[in-house]
């Protein structure tokens, strides 16, 4: 298996960075989640690359992409996509797109007639947009602490600043969070500060958590401000968006888990996931029990739903 890092650029000039796994298979394109970048699916292209003829890229404001925050709403992003599609795959293909790389699939699904077969891995359909999205984690966590990095100027580091503004400290014991965060956070400024291009590693802080960290060190703050603002989604409307997909989709649905105080922590709930099911005509629908990265916590059973 041999990977090809290479560069496409738009006709606005725009750079979209992307790997190439090439072969006689169909082709597959994967977009990843906000905060990280193509590496996210390291653990699984072997497999799919099997079957598949991959290219995964990064988008905007992730990665070696361009960084530009006007680039940072789901129009420019699906578009540019759309372009790519056209001049570098040149045929249908089928499509990939976890969290809100997955709005980026549906835009294109929908605009198109490029997409073979889509593959919405989570994706926070009707949940991160509008009034709706403050009742959601990602608001209260990423949005929230790009916005209030961006307005501050005293920490320069944005993944050691969102490393303890995260707001998973909430589920601490509150007579003991203070203590704790104090520790783990001297030990990840100790890491920035040794080692200021890896991944961030914090001893005893939770694997599952540690995997928000991959890719931050290249991810532009502004693009959670977009979600923070809305501006990402704005003059989306998603009824209409998805009821002009026309492909065959398939629909990875991870845990739904609201916490006691109501604050909704998953992509999107059941009753989310029943409106996008009455306006995607032809889907179907497969749960995991995990959170939000399926195919890291479920390797196997999402390599097996994406091959089937």
């Amino acid at each position: 298996m041999k990977i090809e890092n290479k560069k496409y650029k738009t006709k606005a000039g725009n750079i979209i960075n992307y790997y190439e796994i090439d072969n006689e298979n169909p082709p597959l394109l994967i977009i990843h989640a906000q905060g990280t970048n193509a590496n996210s699916y390291k653990n699984v292209v072997s497999k799919l690359s099997k079957y598949y003829h991959l290219f995964l890229i990064d988008c905007y404001g992730h990665g070696k992409s361009t960084h530009n925050k006007e680039l940072y709403n789901l129009e420019t992003q699906g578009n540019d996509l759309i372009e790519f599609i056209k001049c570098v795959i040149k045929s249908k293909t089928s499509i990939l797109g976890h969290s809100s790389g997955g709005l980026i699939a549906s835009y294109i699904a929908s605009k198109t007639d490029l997409c073979d077969k889509l593959f919405l891995e989570d994706p926070p359909l009707f949940s991160s947009c509008g009034e709706n999205r403050v009742n959601y984690y990602n608001y209260k966590d990423l949005s929230t602490v790009c916005h209030n990095f961006i307005n501050q100027d005293e920490i320069k580091d944005f993944v050691y600043y969102y490393f303890i503004n995260q707001y998973c400290w909430n589920f601490f014991p509150e007579n003991s969070r203070d203590k704790i965060k104090t520790k783990l956070g001297n030990n990840a400024l100790k890491f920035r500060a040794k080692h200021p291009n890896k991944t961030l590693q914090v001893i005893f802080w939770p694997k599952k958590f540690m995997e928000a960290f991959n890719g931050l060190n290249d991810y532009d703050p502004n693009f959670g401000e977009a979600f923070y603002n809305d501006s990402f989604n704005s003059n989306i409307d998603y009824e209409n968006l998805l009821s002009n997909i026309d492909c065959e989709t398939i629909f990875m649905k991870a845990k739904t888990v609201i916490g006691e105080d109501g604050l909704i922590q998953c992509a999107l709930t059941d009753e989310d996931l029943d409106k996008v099911k009455s306006l995607i005509k032809n889907i179907d629908v497969e749960y995991f029990d995990c959170g939000h990265g399926i195919h890291n916590e479920k390797q196997k059973q999402f390599i097996q739903t994406v091959i089937r």
